[in-house]
């Protein structure tokens, strides 16, 4: 439950922190675990400076997934899976997750636990809380890894991660470590910080199983689209009976029907001129993990290649630039003053701006694809 934040905020960080010891006590929290985490803490300005800035320029989807399966990060997820064999066999068999899937996460989130963080948690978290911004977030998130020490998994010292809070080699929030950790190595301790990344690798696959994973079946898979196709059924929205999809025309890359995993959406993430997929319900799932399509995608593809697949087929469009923040900020201001609504003017492309442009483009005779580039600016210029 959030703090009632309707007062003015506390003068000083000395003041908050007073003030938020004392919910946290009303909420359960030993005094003595209190102090022994908060001593020492004091405001981190790396941390508020990393939360006030936000990126002006964003990789394209083609590049973002050019990283998360790279030919180094495709390697070393083979080589943990040979090294790894048996350990992850049986986190396979008791959550039912795909252990490429499992790798993937780890090679995502920590590059295989060589970059878990070294931010102190508690510092970071706090600096959140009291700086404001998103202060129900962080307060929240704080709670919960007081609760995480007063358990004993971790140390304060040793409870370290990301400027943001996300802890250990498969990046939890100490929200989700509440929710979904597991002590998978039977030493009572849930352990996601230290070299052994067992814990953590559990803990993930744990916490895709409670999300719905389907063992055995695919995140997606790259497809052929037909001539004609209507590109503004081409959205994660529109999830259909995969026969709705083959009697469309909708083709695997050798041509054969589309197999059956359970409803299924098309997407073009680069538009029309880049290669379309159809994704399941398990690219859903890893959605729940991280919400960016982009990260979905590089889960999913990161694990087929570490599974012995090939890279994609058909070609981005690389000639096209991402838009800057400022300039999808102009686009959605520009699309709002046009009549078509895009959501919150923040230089995010997500589905309300999405669907915005969609009709657009179709306002304009154009395909209507979704995709924002240069040239569709231009037009609404």
């Amino acid at each position: 439950m959030a703090r009632d934040h309707r007062a003015s905020p506390p003068a000083s960080f000395v003041a908050w922190r007073d003030e938020f010891r004392r919910y946290a006590l009303s909420q359960g929290i030993r005094p003595e675990v209190f102090d022994a985490a908060f001593r020492g803490v004091t405001e981190n300005p790396e941390v508020a400076r990393l939360d006030g800035s936000q990126a002006e320029f964003t990789k394209p989807i083609w590049e973002y997934l050019d990283g998360a399966a790279s030919a180094a990060r495709v390697q070393t997820g083979r080589a943990r899976a040979q090294e790894m064999n048996r350990t992850l066999a049986a986190i396979e068999s008791r959550y039912g997750v795909d252990s490429q899937v499992v790798l993937a996460v780890w090679g995502m989130e920590t590059n295989y636990g060589s970059n878990r963080g070294s931010m102190p948690v508690i510092e970071s978290l706090a600096t959140l809380a009291y700086e404001g911004r998103r202060r129900d977030f962080a307060e929240e998130q704080l709670l919960a890894a007081l609760r995480i020490l007063q358990a004993g998994d971790v140390s304060p010292e040793a409870m370290r991660g990301s400027w943001a809070g996300a802890m250990g080699h498969t990046q939890f929030m100490p929200s989700s470590y509440l929710g979904f950790a597991v002590d998978f190595t039977g030493d009572g301790r849930r352990d996601v910080w230290g070299s052994d990344p067992t814990d953590a690798l559990a803990s993930a696959a744990n916490y895709l199983a409670r999300a719905g994973w389907q063992r055995g079946r695919p995140w997606g898979m790259e497809v052929r689209l037909p001539e004609g196709f209507n590109y503004g059924t081409a959205d994660q929205s529109n999830r259909r009976p995969v026969a709705d999809w083959n009697a469309r025309g909708v083709r695997r890359l050798d041509g054969s029907p589309l197999p059956d995993h359970g409803p299924a959406a098309v997407i073009t993430p680069a538009g029309a001129s880049g290669p379309a997929f159809v994704v399941y319900g398990n690219f859903f799932v890893i959605k729940e993990y991280n919400n960016a399509t982009s990260y979905a995608m590089g889960i999913g593809h990161l694990g087929d290649r570490i599974a012995g697949g090939g890279g994609f087929v058909q070609s981005w469009p690389r000639h096209e630039r991402e838009l800057s923040r400022t300039e999808k900020i102009e686009m959605q201001k520009r699309l709002t003053a046009r009549g078509f609504d895009p959501g919150e003017t923040d230089g995010v492309v997500g589905p309300d701006t999405i669907s915005a442009i969609r009709a657009f483009q179709s306002s304009q005779g154009m395909v209507p694809d979704g995709f924002a580039t240069s040239a569709l600016l231009a037009r609404l210029r």
